[in-house]
């Protein structure tokens, strides 16, 4: 004989009545001179609904396929399955087999002519209740986001736990891993080379173990929970049998809560982060045949390969080694040409690597003694415009509120007085002017946000330069990436550097 136990939650209650149902039936199946101990199988803080997520249940079904369990003993039918289907499923191929499930609290024994139909009534109650209780939890999550209460699931978010007084806390060992992958894609590394060195420093994911790959990290470096925000209903749960989340495409409302919990990551630099993300996804390539140009993928090994375009086609360089009498030699060449010929670009040219670097590192260096971009400029340039928005925000804010007080006011009129066309058009005119106010007040929240960003990138930008205005630059992948956008080649001896901000410089290579 065997027993099977369950409760779905790990709450301190349950727990009681968990251990409580394990030591009822050990002792009532060692008390019962007809019963040898087949095994007690217990799943706990698991759901009843899904019979391949509990792995004591699945173990259980199958020692009963191997012949090592006569009979099975279970609370209830709930216990055993809340998904009508699988509990069918199950009880039907023990029956095959000769083995009874004795379900105590309905006095069912399936091996029973009548048992079946108690069965299917019990187990679709069951499921019934099941689907209700998740519903109940459903919409209490959905007021609980309107709210902005924001829960963090603790248990595989790599940064934080729990504090004592039940909020989000940083742990400083995971944080330190956090700031890591952040300050590492910021620096030039590729997502997987990334994933590389945290496993080869056996840095722990937030599941606890250390295999990470390229779109772990990527998770990470999206999440907006590490500046300290959250985004709430970004998954949603459809089926309450499966339980299956599905990504929120706009079925339902999202909200953001802002400055909800202790950050660990600089707004500035996450969202310096995310800029770069899209630049990368941005990159372009050859394409295979006609045109010159299309999306492509980000290699961090040299910055070159990112920065270094043709001026003639558009088209990326690419790094070559020449091998001639015996010597190597290091050039770039547009990939146009070297895949194309002259069929595309006529007249673009090799050049020596160490040339290049020769050529921007002279440019930084001029660049960095020159004082680099305007800041203070761009900062007067983003008070004024702050000063303009604000004004326009406020007298969008006010004119919205007056619509929806319009709004009000029509809803409460009575039944006659709403089915008169005048109603209808008024109505109408009020949602379509709300419609494209609204839409304007997000347009100048994002241009503001735009324009913060692209002030913190100088900054960022001013205070390297200002470290190498008094020595000549050496040639450094990391730094390039943070000063310069662009490299064009304009000829065989003449280069383009575009720096950050919208500054650029001829120089000879």
């Amino acid at each position: 004989m065997a027993a099977y136990c369950r409760v779905s939650t790990e709450k301190e209650e349950q727990e009681k009545s968990f251990e409580t149902q394990k030591e009822m039936y050990t002792e009532r199946i060692m008390l019962n001179p007809h019963w040898q101990m087949a095994g007690i199988y217990a799943d706990e803080g698991l759901t009843g609904t899904i019979a391949k997520k509990r792995p004591q249940f699945m173990k259980m079904i199958e020692d009963c396929r191997k012949g090592k369990i006569d009979a099975i003993i279970t609370k209830s039918v709930s216990r055993f399955s809340r998904n009508n289907l699988d509990c069918l499923m199950y009880v039907r191929e023990l029956k095959e087999r000769g083995i009874p499930i004795l379900f105590e609290k309905e006095g069912i024994n399936t091996l029973q002519v009548s048992s079946e139909l108690l069965i299917i009534l019990f187990s679709g109650l069951s499921q019934a209740e099941s689907e209700s209780i998740s519903e109940n939890v459903k919409i209490g999550k959905r007021r609980s986001a309107q709210k902005g209460n924001v829960a963090i699931c603790f248990k595989n978010m790599l940064g934080y736990r729990r504090g004592a007084d039940g909020e989000p806390e940083i742990d400083p060992d995971e944080a330190e891993t956090v700031r890591l992958i952040f300050d590492s894609f910021l620096e030039g590394m590729s997502l997987l080379n990334i994933a590389r060195m945290l496993m080869q420093q056996g840095r722990k994911t937030g599941r606890g173990n250390t295999e990470w790959s390229a779109g772990g990290v990527k998770r990470i470096l999206t999440n907006e929970k590490y500046k300290g925000d959250a985004l709430l209903q970004k998954t949603f749960t459809d089926d309450p049998i499966s339980k299956k989340k599905k990504k929120n495409n706009g079925e339902l409302t999202m909200y953001y809560v802002e400055n909800s919990h202790p950050a660990i990551i600089e707004r500035a630099v996450f969202d310096r982060a995310q800029e770069e993300l899209a630049r990368r996804n941005g990159k372009r390539k050859v394409k295979e045949v006609g045109t010159t140009t299309e999306q492509g993928k980000y290699s961090s090994k040299y910055a070159l390969t990112d920065l270094l375009y043709c001026g003639e086609c558009g088209t990326p360089y690419r790094r070559c080694t020449w091998i001639r009498k015996g010597g190597k030699k290091i050039v770039w060449r547009c990939i146009s040409r070297l895949d194309y010929g002259t069929k595309y670009c006529k007249h673009s040219p090799s050049l020596e690597e160490y040339r290049i670097h020769a050529a921007i590192a002279d440019a930084v260096t001029a660049y960095a003694r020159q004082g680099g971009a305007d800041v203070e400029r761009l900062k007067a340039h983003i008070r004024f415009y702050e000063l303009q928005s604000s004004e326009q925000s406020c007298l969008i804010q006010k004119r919205l509120t007056e619509l929806e007080a319009a709004f009000s006011d029509l809803l409460k009129l009575s039944g006659k007085n709403r089915q008169d066309e005048q109603y209808d058009e008024t109505l109408q005119k009020i949602l379509e002017e709300k419609a494209v106010l609204s839409g304007r007040l997000q347009k100048q929240q994002a241009g503001g946000a735009a324009q913060q960003s692209l002030l913190d990138r100088m900054e960022h930008t001013d205070a390297i330069l200002e470290g190498l205005k008094n020595r000549p630059v050496e040639y450094d992948d990391q730094v390039i990436r943070q000063l310069v956008e662009c490299v064009k080649v304009l000829s065989a001896d003449k280069l383009l550097i575009c720096f950050y901000g919208g500054d650029h410089m001829e120089v000879p290579v």
